[in-house]
């Protein structure tokens, strides 16, 4: 993102405000970006400039030097869903799926990823039954860091 004078710079997370000025609809790779030149939902242009390996989740507040404060939304993604009710069985895709390093937003008897037809076929081998759907995605941040599961590097 080049620098533009006229272009409002989110470049501080901060923890709450009296006020936001407008929202931002950004999925998760574009909330695991440091910079990123985005279009408000008031239509105006901002720049998110952050430090490196900052990620943004849903709810979060940036403000910029001017006191501009807008709210990050996680943006509806092309998403695979399988339910379960039973824990070990979704423990064995949960496992299957962190072998692969895939970003996983697990919650009680549910599991969220990327839409992938590869995944998708792994996931029915081992005995789910998968819908294709658009939703945020919050995947689990990992052990290390406040990554969105993404960054991870070999």
């Amino acid at each position: 993102m080049s620098d533009s004078p006229d272009l409002p710079r989110l470049s501080a997370k901060i923890a709450a405000s009296d006020h936001v000025d407008a929202e931002v609809a950004l999925t998760l790779e574009q909330r695991v970006r440091s910079r990123l030149r985005v279009i408000l939902d008031d239509g105006r242009a901002a720049g998110i400039v952050l430090p490196r390996g900052e990620t943004l989740k849903d709810g979060d507040l940036l403000s910029s030097d001017d006191g501009l404060v807008v709210r990050v939304r996680a943006a509806p993604e092309r998403l695979s869903t399988a339910c379960c009710d039973d824990p070990l069985l979704l423990a064995r895709v949960c496992y299957h799926l962190g072998n692969r390093h895939v970003p996983l937003q697990i919650e009680p008897g549910r599991l969220r990823w990327q839409h992938d037809h590869v995944l998708d076929a792994l996931v029915l081998g081992l005995g789910l039954e998968v819908a294709v759907n658009e939703a945020p995605f919050e995947p689990e941040s990992g052990a290390y860091g406040s990554g969105g599961g993404h960054g991870h590097n070999h």
